[in-house]
């Protein structure tokens, strides 16, 4: 189990690549409800998704800081990949961290589990 551990963390940072996550986001942008939609534009200071929603940036609707500062924003998807990427990062960096603080636990548990007690009587058994 603690290997499966360590390779459990090794392997979720390797598998989550940009391609999948873009997908995971453009999923999630179109089940997301327009209010939804113009809080995280309003919180990540972007509007759109991707290229392929560039008839979403045209619209008016978005409400970001950006749209009044120039006339395009940087969208929403890269920002959204940015900030995820670091958070896996942080997130593989914990779970390695913990699967190695497991390895020392198994090898001190082996070192030290068959040694008797020196205050116990010699003669008892165990």
């Amino acid at each position: 189990m603690v290997c499966g551990g360590f390779a459990c963390s090794k392997n979720a940072l390797c598998a989550l690549n940009v391609v999948y996550m873009t997908d995971v986001i453009n999923a999630s942008w179109w089940v997301m409800s327009n209010n939804t939609r113009h809080e995280l534009e309003r919180s990540f200071d972007c509007c759109g998704l991707f290229n392929l929603t560039t008839l979403y940036q045209d619209d008016t609707s978005c409400n970001a800081m950006c749209k009044n500062r120039s006339s395009t924003c940087q969208m929403c998807g890269e920002k959204f990949l940015k900030h995820s990427d670091e958070a896996l990062k942080i997130l593989g960096g914990v779970g390695l961290f913990f699967s190695f603080t497991e390895i020392l636990g198994v090898w001190l548990a082996m070192r030290f589990r068959n040694q008797k007690d020196p205050r116990a009587n010699p003669s008892a058994f165990l």
